[in-house]
């Protein structure tokens, strides 16, 4: 439990560290966003002056959104940053605070909204060089709501629903790190990856454990070899192979039995089959 906490800690702290980044970055953009909506009323202002104090109030109304962002006021933030993106529906403009929003959506706990934008971004810029960062988001949200769901099932029995949201973590990490793997995010995502292997084989074997005491042995056996095929490396893979052992075992069937036997006495030489 130690370590599992110890290893929590660490993603919390590298989580800290990526979002500090960010908003430092996204700082640094206002005065490109300004240039950009210059351009954009170029054609509509009636004169130079209206236009100058219309674009220095869309820079004003971003900032405000970045510290009420950084203060925790992530509703006020939304709400600014929605302004923004109405206002602004078929621009560059937009696709920044898309993604800004998709941020804060995560921050204040809209889990579905947060998925949303992630997502609504990559379909709808799949070339754009932050699409890591949209990917990165939706997993962090998928993440923060299945770590303490999870603490929950674990105290269940295996006949509870499988927990969807670490799945689609997984996923969506993968998914980053296979297309992104120089990602300023991958590395943090892989991190998340191996807690969420880890997590999710120790339900998988939790359930097959489930299915054998009550003699439903094939399914225990779909569950352990799901476990060790999904989730290669994780760290109860030990235990998954007993598992399957076992279910063999109760279905006669000797010779895959031997096989699994095999492949515990040379991976995990010190467990008992």
């Amino acid at each position: 439990m130690k370590n599992v906490m110890q290893s929590l800690a660490a993603l919390s702290a590298a989580a800290v560290l990526q979002s500090a980044s960010l908003r430092l970055m996204s700082s640094l953009r206002i005065c490109v966003m300004a240039f950009a909506a210059t351009l954009m009323l170029g054609g509509c202002a009636g004169n130079e002056a209206e236009e100058d104090a219309f674009v220095r109030d869309i820079a004003q109304a971003y900032e405000k959104a970045q510290q009420s962002l950084n203060n925790g006021n992530y509703r006020r933030a939304i709400q600014i940053y929605e302004a923004l993106q109405a206002r602004f529906p078929f621009s560059e403009f937009a696709t920044q605070i898309q993604l800004e929003l998709a941020y804060a959506y995560y921050k204040a706990g809209q889990k579905e909204q947060a998925i949303d934008a992630s997502d609504t971004f990559v379909r709808e810029n799949p070339t754009h060089p932050r699409v890591d960062y949209a990917l990165y988001v939706k997993g962090l949200t998928y993440f923060d709501q299945d770590v303490g769901s999870l603490e929950k099932l674990f105290r269940r029995t295996g006949q509870n629903r499988p927990p969807v949201d670490a799945q689609l973590s997984f996923s969506t990490f993968k998914r980053l790190v296979e297309r992104y793997p120089a990602s300023p995010y991958a590395q943090d995502s892989r991190q998340r990856m191996i807690y969420l292997k880890n997590r999710l084989a120790a339900y998988e074997n939790s359930v097959a454990r489930y299915y054998i005491k009550r003699g439903a042995y094939v399914a225990a056996a779909n569950r352990a070899k799901t476990a060790l095929e999904e989730y290669h490396g994780a760290d109860s893979g030990a235990e998954s192979l007993q598992l399957l052992i076992q279910a063999y075992d109760k279905l006669g069937m000797t010779e895959l039995a031997a096989d699994a036997r095999k492949v515990l006495r040379e991976n995990f030489p010190d467990e008992r089959s």
